[in-house]
């Protein structure tokens, strides 16, 4: 294999090469980012250690290296311990020339069909914005009318009566207020890209979030020193992360729980256009609560306008924090089990020589 190490290095694919004893016998750069392990720590683990799928796989695998043929397994989830599963499609193939040995690639398909889902989603979202924001503005003149005949209307009322007015003007205000918020989607300012320090922003919500919201719940940072700077709007990440710290707080009901900040680097992490063009986002930004999870009625549209899993939440906080990643070309997922939860933000870095603002 010397004679090809510029090739295996360059396959853009993750790839393991597996002995006759299913141990790990090498694997590429690509695999070492979707893994986010080292080749050096899993030469000769156990592949079925190192990675987990959602379908037995382990008799087709040894199937297809008695017959010497390749196997092909479609819409299968692939993960491991140090990352959560993502869809994909794997291929298994006899390694010609060693006998035995097989040779084992990863295509994740979810960062394609959800860039792909994207770009249509945020088409059909700025026409849902503009519609939501045409109707905000037009709701809250009758409402200030609602709001103004109510309290001149209490003025004559005698105290049993006055509770009905009181109700009338509270209501008025919190629909006000939700509208507010809705308009909120269309005034959010284009990101004013810089580079940026990302330990900075989550030490900033960190703070702001144990001075508030979030003062029942214990804070652990989890950085990678060495990660290099994102390309961002501080103020608009610094939003993000703080939704996020506000959310994760929220579900622990008021209970004492922990969330950790965790930062690393993925340097394989590209997300693919419909176009076959790719963006790489290797920084990534994870917020991990220990909470009671993701109610599964919403777990795949949390990032939609008004889906809430909380009493009398509006649903927007987080399809605000979708909106702004999308905004940076960036992407944002979520896995959530009872005790785990995780959302993460994979951003690009900034040009190589910059600096971040100091001001």
């Amino acid at each position: 294999m010397n004679s090809d190490k510029a090739i295996w290095a360059s396959l853009p694919i993750p790839t393991l090469i597996i002995g006759p004893d299913n141990l790990i016998v090498d694997i590429n750069s690509a695999a070492e980012g979707f893994l986010n392990v080292s080749a050096k720590s899993v030469r000769d683990a156990p592949v079925w250690d190192q990675i987990a799928v959602n379908d037995p796989l382990e008799a087709a695998f040894e199937r297809a290296r008695s017959s010497n043929t390749p196997l092909f397994v479609n819409d299968v989830d692939v993960g491991s311990g140090q990352r959560a599963p993502m869809q994909s499609d794997l291929q298994v193939a006899p390694l010609v020339g060693n006998p035995g040995h097989m040779i084992l690639m990863i295509s994740p398909r979810e960062l394609a069909g959800r860039m792909t889902q994207n770009h249509s989603v945020k088409s059909a979202a700025k026409s849902a914005i503009g519609m939501a924001e045409m109707l905000a503005h037009e709701i809250k003149n009758p409402l200030a009318g609602i709001t103004g005949a109510a309290q001149l209307l209490s003025m004559n009322l005698g105290a049993d009566d006055l509770e009905l007015t009181d109700l009338i003007v509270e209501e008025s205000r919190r629909i006000v207020k939700l509208l507010g918020q809705v308009e909120q989607f269309g005034n959010l300012s284009v990101p004013d890209f810089k580079p940026v320090n990302i330990h900075d922003v989550l030490d900033r919500a960190r703070r702001s979030a144990l001075l508030g919201f979030g003062a029942h719940m214990k804070i652990v940072e989890d950085y990678d020193p060495s990660l290099p700077l994102a390309f961002g709007d501080p103020d608009q990440l610094l939003q993000v992360i703080l939704n996020l710290l506000k959310n994760a707080s929220e579900a622990s009901g008021g209970a004492a729980g922990t969330i950790r900040l965790h930062s690393y680097f993925e340097h394989s992490f590209r997300l693919r256009r419909s176009d076959g063009s790719g963006k790489s986002l290797p920084l990534q930004i994870e917020i991990i609560d220990d909470g009671p999870g993701l109610p599964e009625n919403i777990k795949g549209d949390v990032f939609d306008p008004f889906v809430s899993g909380k009493d009398n939440g509006t649903g927007l906080g987080l399809a605000l924090v979708s909106k702004i990643i999308s905004d940076h070309d960036g992407w944002i997922s979520v896995t959530s089990v009872p005790g785990k939860t995780v959302f993460r933000i994979s951003l690009s870095r900034a040009p190589e020589g910059a600096r971040a603002d100091d001001t």
